[in-house]
């Protein structure tokens, strides 16, 4: 550790040890780094260097591939589903209005097939 020649040696702080973990620089343009900064503030990170690796995290989180479910299972959660909406049908309408309500039912709303990873593009 370099000594500061303007203080006493009893005066200078010294630093915790870090874990040992590799220590990475990079360069950043400075409208990232606000955008970082600004994250770090909305979310109660209490500095650049933590901000920074949640959010690493939360991009690799969010890269990985989704797992596919077990098509056994999840033939099984519609099947049952299908059961349930047929106990709820509206008596009243028509044959080809149930099947249209219970289609819709099952399948979800639109605005979130395109996440559905259980699903085949051609079935959305």
């Amino acid at each position: 550790m370099k000594k500061c020649p303007t203080k006493p040696i009893e005066d200078q702080k010294r630093r915790a040890p870090r874990e040992k973990e590799p220590f990475s620089a990079i360069r950043l343009a400075s409208k990232l780094t606000a955008a970082i900064d600004k994250w770090g503030e909305a979310n109660g990170v209490t500095s650049r260097s933590e901000a920074i690796r949640r959010l690493l995290e939360l991009g690799l989180a969010a890269s990985q591939p989704l797992r596919r479910r077990n098509l056994e299972a999840a033939s099984k959660a519609l099947e049952l589903a299908a059961q349930e909406l047929d106990k709820l049908v509206d008596p009243s309408a028509s044959d080809e209005e149930r099947k249209m309500r219970k289609r819709r039912l099952l399948k979800g709303p639109k605005e979130f097939r395109d996440m559905r990873g259980d699903v085949s593009k051609s079935n959305r």
